[in-house]
């Protein structure tokens, strides 16, 4: 079958290939959210405070974020073969330094590493999943990478809370490593090239750009919650990553070969499904971080039992994302993104409603509604805008659409948690309460928390019916194999 032919012309095992990469990236992305319910285990063994803690899972996203760009480069510089094992490698190493990190730098220092791992094999499972199959397969293909890319973050939190309690921090590392080490394995005998690589030399001014501009953004954004929009390190930084930005954004429209292709912008039909793919990242992740605060400071559950409710949704994440792939192979992307948009709508707006005596069997109940509605939208979306492109841009497109992604949920999140922050503190009694009438001021106080997550559930609803209102631009119809066949051409051709 041609479908089942490298670049060398060689038939390879695309079931093995597939079972391969999905199993290793999902080892990488699990890593993004391992550490959600580790942070006190983690300062009290190395006597650290939440600023300087949070930089595990901060400076992760950062490093990942900064090399989701330079993995467009990569995929079409160098064999896929051995660009995957060179990123699961770099993976393991990370893992190993972070599980026996005798001191925080050590920790941190791994961390990183596994970071430029994770950023480069997220986007590559994209690119090869949409280019070891034909596009009226794509759906189901991507709807597999959807299981990986949304499931594994989901799980995370849960996963990392059950292992705290059972064993030691060190084992959310541990257990990675034989995994992976037989993912590595295997990837010499099963991973094939199979995307087209070019002799193209890296610009290192757009690459220096794109790091500092990306990198300063994501920091900047990641920092909201802690030091509030006031902050001048915060605006600071926010300030120097949009210059570097737009600078970055200059070049590439002025290069004759950009490093990262931004022209994938000038076609309709890959701009609105990134943008809504984005907004559905953004009410994903904000409600996945604020839900769980709800949960632990209003009812009083441990960072493990506020996992655990939010499991059903990831499993029916998990479920869902399969049975939509194949639907929009079918049906196309517009009529699953409005369903899906209908049902995030509805199972987010019961949200603002909440209050402290709210059942935490209907919580556990609308957030998996909620994630239904994401598993219909979010990787159908994602292949529609990868179906309008050339194969040649694919790669290009696949890293513009997860860089945005990546933004758009630092945005999303810094933005409902200080929103949440501001209202239940403008709220909050006076201290001179606490003396002179102690339970008039814990009712008001909870009253001004509940405020805030009341507050922070609007704004995600806001976000959803926009999504809603965007997921009618949507071209119709499932993409057909000859329709896209020949926009590759007009592609090449250009």
């Amino acid at each position: 079958m041609s479908e089942s032919i490298d670049t060398n012309g060689k038939q390879y095992n695309r079931l093995m290939l597939v079972i391969v990469l999905l199993v290793g990236t999902f080892c990488t992305v699990l890593n993004q959210t391992i550490l959600a319910t580790a942070f006190p285990t983690l300062m009290k063994a190395f006597d650290i405070s939440t600023s300087t803690v949070q930089w595990l899972t901060t400076g992760f996203l950062m490093v990942n974020g900064i090399m989701i760009p330079v993995s467009a480069w990569l995929s079409t510089r160098f064999n896929t073969k051995w660009l995957y094992i060179t990123s699961m490698i770099i993976f393991e190493i990370g893992t190993i330094m972070a599980c026996t990190a005798p001191n925080y730098s050590f920790l941190l220092s791994g961390r990183l590493i596994q970071a430029v791992g994770v950023g480069v094999s997220m986007p590559l499972l994209q690119n090869i999943m949409l280019s070891i199959f034909p596009p009226h397969k794509r759906g189901v293909a991507m709807g597999l990478a959807g299981v990986v890319i949304g499931v594994a973050p989901a799980i995370g939190p849960t996963l990392s809370g059950f292992i705290i309690d059972t064993w030691q921090w060190r084992d959310l590392f541990g257990m990675i490593i034989p995994i992976v080490a037989v993912v590595i394995v295997l990837a010499f005998f099963f991973m094939k090239p199979v995307l087209k690589t070019y002799k193209t030399k890296l610009d290192w001014l757009s690459l220096l750009m794109s790091t500092v501009g990306f990198g300063s953004l994501l920091y900047g954004f990641s920092s909201v919650g802690d030091k509030g929009w006031s902050s001048q390190l915060v605006l600071n930084t926010l300030i120097v990553g949009l210059v570097f930005i737009g600078l970055f954004v200059w070049r590439q429209f002025t290069m004759k070969t950009p490093f990262l292709e931004l022209r994938v912008f000038s076609s309709k039909n890959f701009t609105v499904p990134t943008i809504l793919s984005s907004i559905v990242m953004v009410a994903m992740v904000g409600v996945e971080m604020i839900v769980p605060l709800y949960l632990q400071m209003i009812h009083g559950m441990n960072a493990f039992h506020s996992g655990l409710l939010l499991l059903p949704g990831a499993l029916m994440m998990a479920v869902m994302s399969p049975i939509a792939g194949r639907a929009f192979d079918r049906i196309g992307a517009k009529r699953l993104s409005i369903a899906g948009l209908f049902l995030l709508t509805a199972g987010t707006l019961p949200f603002v409603l909440i209050t402290k005596e709210t059942p935490i069997v209907y919580i556990a109940c609308l957030y998996a509604v909620r994630m239904f509605g994401i598993s219909m939208v979010m990787m159908p979306v994602t292949t529609e805008a990868m179906n309008t492109l050339p194969t040649k841009l694919i790669s290009h497109g696949t890293a513009v659409n997860n860089t945005v992604r990546q933004i758009a949920s630092s945005i999303g999140t810094a933005v409902l948690v200080s929103v949440l922050s501001n209202i239940t503190n403008s709220q909050m009694p006076g201290k001179s309460l606490l003396k002179a009438a102690p339970l008039e001021y814990k009712v008001k106080a909870l009253n001004a928390t509940m405020s805030g997550y009341q507050g922070a559930f609007w704004l995600a609803v806001v976000f959803c019916v926009i999504g809603f209102i965007i997921a009618f631009f949507i071209k119709g119809n499932a993409a057909h194999p000859n329709e896209m066949q020949l926009q590759s051409n007009k592609g090449g051709e250009k």
